[in-house]
Parts: structure tokens; sequence; C-alpha cells
């Protein structure tokens, strides 16, 4: 079933998914004649439900399971000393409105996801644009360890281990032109394979292809990072597979998923939470616990830790999610209140 959190002291469903989004799917549920939106979905074996393939020869018989390949990759001393979320948690609590608006959605319904052939292209301001394959992403760049705070807009949190490598790395080969200020990127449009993206229902309203954006300076920042794993192997389809962007201080729906275009230009680019509720939802959406979402607070946070759902404790938000001294000097004489 759902992974849900039920305690009266909890954010409620309407409290934390974006009106227009929740009134829409309960006006069609009404229609519909159901009472709760909270679906189950079928119990599923572990290789089952955290696997990712990379073409039909990795299929399990039953053709459902993904092989999650083994990443080498290089430690480096980012979270040193954080307590790790649980893998299987990472892996079953999930925002991917492109599968689904439950947090269990993404894992039932991304275990046909096609990971192999992906094609990432980069363009736009450039003076080299470029495409990179599957292969690509695994290989073209060395692989990084980095252990990162995860904090969602809904005040819940995780610590992740990811892999990946510098988006920088990328963006400096594809050499950015002096007029390029903004970086832009897309995620897959495929409604055969996303349900989300084949029903508004399904998908919370949204307009696909999800489209999210950064600064260039925010993009070149080194702890900016594409990751194409996490725990030591590939990313799993509902973690954004096969490579995704990661932004830890900046709340979560800025790493944008399974992206398959970075493109390169002058003005702020459109971003689809800001598109959809801009009262809620800003460009820059740096973590700041002095700046509430217009229906809760940001102060503190529900970490997801070891134990069960209902015994993840509150902890202080952290301004920039911990990394200010890293990012802070990206917003100097900036209102962070009016630039949330």
């Amino acid at each position: 079933m759902l992974i849900r959190v039920t305690k009266k002291s909890e954010i409620k469903e309407n409290e934390l998914t974006p009106e227009s989004v929740y009134k829409s799917r309960r006006e069609i549920l009404k229609k519909l004649g159901i009472v709760t939106a909270s679906l189950p979905f079928a119990a599923q074996s572990q290789a089952n439900i955290f696997g990712i393939f990379g073409s039909d020869d990795d299929k399990a018989p039953d053709g459902t399971t993904f092989v999650r390949s083994p990443l080498v990759s290089e430690k480096t001393p980012y979270g040193k000393g954080l307590e790790t979320t649980p893998e299987s948690k990472v892996l079953t609590y999930n925002n991917f409105y492109e599968f689904g608006t439950g947090k269990g959605d993404p894992v039932e319904n991304s275990q046909n996801f096609v990971v192999n052939p992906w094609t990432l292209e980069v363009d736009g301001l450039v003076n080299n644009p470029m495409k990179l394959s599957y292969d690509d992403l695994l290989k073209k760049f060395p692989l990084e360890d980095r252990f990162y705070r995860m904090r969602c807009v809904e005040a819940w949190s995780m610590n992740i281990p990811w892999v990946g490598f510098s988006l920088a790395a990328l963006l400096k080969e594809a050499d950015p032109m002096g007029s390029a200020k903004y970086v832009a990127f897309e995620t897959l449009h495929d409604p055969k394979q996303m349900p989300g993206q084949r029903s508004q229902f399904v998908g919370g309203g949204i307009d696909y292809p999800y489209v999210e954006g950064l600064r260039l300076d925010e993009a070149m920042n080194p702890l900016t990072l594409l990751s194409v794993g996490l725990f030591g192997q590939t990313l799993a389809p509902q973690n954004g597979a096969p490579v995704r962007l990661v932004v830890p201080w900046k709340y979560g729906f800025k790493s944008i998923k399974s992206i398959v275009k970075i493109h390169l230009l002058e003005a702020q680019p459109a971003t689809t939470w800001n598109l959809l509720a801009s009262h809620e939802y800003g460009f820059y959406a740096n973590v700041n616990p002095q700046v509430d979402h217009p229906r809760w607070s940001q102060a503190s946070e529900r970490f997801i830790g070891e134990g069960s759902i209902f015994s993840s404790r509150r902890q202080p938000t952290a301004m920039f999610n911990g990394y200010q001294e890293e990012v802070a000097h990206l917003y100097t004489d900036m209102n962070l209140k009016a630039n949330y």
C-alpha cells in the first residue's frame, strides 16, 4: 500500500499538494463516485520493485524486473557524518508525477520504463552542441559519490548517496557563449511509458513535458550534480533514470528527472511548478526556513530515516539546506523573500 503519514501532527494531503491539482483530483474522484484518492498497489517482490533495465536483454523472464548495474565512482567528502536514509525508502517514497501523484505510484508504474537507448541533447547558446548516449552518461565523465541532503518543498527530507558528475563539467565541454545566462532542462515526454502524461488525473494536471531552469552560475556551482546513480548503482526509474539533476540547496522539485534536453539561453526560462502555481513555487526555490510556503511552515522538516514512517523525526530546516557556505555568495544583495 502507499506509504502515507496519517498523524494529526503531519501535513495533510490538501496542504501538501498544489491547490489547483488537489481540487481537480478531488472533483474527478467525486464524479467517479470514489471517496478517497489513496489507492493500493499490488505487493511486488523486492527484485521487481528495486531494479532498472537498460535494454531488452536485461529484462527478467516476466518482463518487469529492472537490473540496476554497479557503478565505479570516486569517493568524496561530501556529506561525511550524515545519517543515511534507507535505500528501501529512497526507492519507494517519491514524487515523480509522470508516473502518478501518490508517493508509491512511481515505483509501481515505472517498472517497464526503457532507459537505453537514451539521448541527452545539449544545445542553445553553446559553441559545442552535443548529444550524449546512455553509455556516454555513464562513461564520458568521471563519476563521483555525492552524499547530499534532499529537502522536499512538502517539508520532509532524506539524506541520499548519489553517484554522478558535475554539471559544470558538461557545460564547460559545451562551451557556453557569452550571452548565455540561464540553463533550461526538459524531461522526456513519452505518454506511452508515463501514465501521468497520458492522463491529467494521474499526472496532476501538469502541462508536460516537465521543465526546470537554473541561472548559469547556479548550474556551474560545484555542488550541482547530474546524477546517474544512487547507493552505488544506476538510477531506478522512479528516481529519475537514467539521468537527473540534483541541486541540494534547493527544494526537490528543482531536481528534474529523466532529462532529455539541456538548453542554454539568455532569458529566464519557464519552469513547471512556477507556471502551475506561481504564488507558491518560485523560480529560485532555495531552501529557506524564514520563507514559508503559503499553506505550511518551512521552519522544520520530517526527516525520513531508520524505522517506520511514523517514527520519522522533525528537525529544524537549515538555510540553503545546510549548504550556505558553498552557495550564499550566489545571492548577495538579493531579496530572498521576493525571489523565493
